[in-house]
């Protein structure tokens, strides 16, 4: 899904274009809309309701007998053990079906998704991206990127080597914050034109832009 406008896209744009006329180093910015589809945590949900069905069943089992004898309209019997192990099993499906199902609304898959697991996701696709758009593609490993993972309300910012060897990671910890206080007032593109000014600004300071430095990364933001 597109979160920007093409006029919005232009901001960011722009912004890099201003950010690197001061710096030979190179800033790329993502924009997700997620960072991992998270499959396998509904799965350990789904199972979790599921055994934990299971076993409340199998602790206190009269009153869903109950419930099951007052639905079907029946008369109350003597369950044998093969009837109480389908009934445990029926429960334990029925529970994992409905849990998965559930989860597939993304509002409540993400609030069960533990933040250190959206964190570490996050940062993980971060860093691949960074690989594939900008390490090692500029002449003096000069490439940070900007990533910023909707769903999550997760941002990174990932340094090429040289960068990170001059620059405490510590640095960008304010142009995290400003960045971010725009983003929390829904104002993204903005957001982003901020965090991308400030990191201009820590890099115009260690690398600084030569006479004969060339753009050795597309400006614009990409959106995935």
């Amino acid at each position: 899904m597109g979160y920007l406008t093409e006029d919005q896209h232009k901001t960011v744009s722009a912004a890099v274009a201003d950010a690197e006329l001061n710096t030979s180093g190179e800033i790329l910015t993502v924009l997700a809309d997620r960072s991992d589809g998270y499959t396998d945590v509904a799965l350990l949900w789904a199972a979790a309701i599921s055994f934990t069905a299971m076993s409340a069943f199998a602790a206190f089992p009269q009153p869903f007998l109950d419930l099951w004898d007052a639905l079907i309209g029946g008369w109350s019997h003597e369950w044998t053990t093969g009837e109480l192990a389908s009934m445990t099993i029926a429960l334990g499906l029925i529970a994992f079906v409905v849990s998965w199902a559930v989860q597939q609304w993304d509002p409540l898959r993400f609030l069960l998704i533990p933040a250190p697991v959206k964190t570490a996701r996050c940062h993980e696709q971060a860093i691949k991206h960074f690989k594939v758009g900008a390490e090692r593609r500029t002449h003096g490993r000069t490439g940070v990127l900007i990533y910023l993972s909707m769903s999550e309300h997760r941002a990174e910012i990932v340094a090429d080597r040289s960068i990170a060897e001059k620059v405490d990671a510590e640095v960008w910890g304010e142009a995290m914050g400003d960045m971010l206080a725009h983003i929390k007032r829904d104002r993204i593109a903005e957001g982003l034109a901020v965090g991308v000014r400030d990191v201009g600004f820590v890099l115009a300071q260690h690398f600084p832009r030569g006479d004969e430095d060339e753009n050795e990364l597309p400006d614009r933001l990409i959106e995935v």
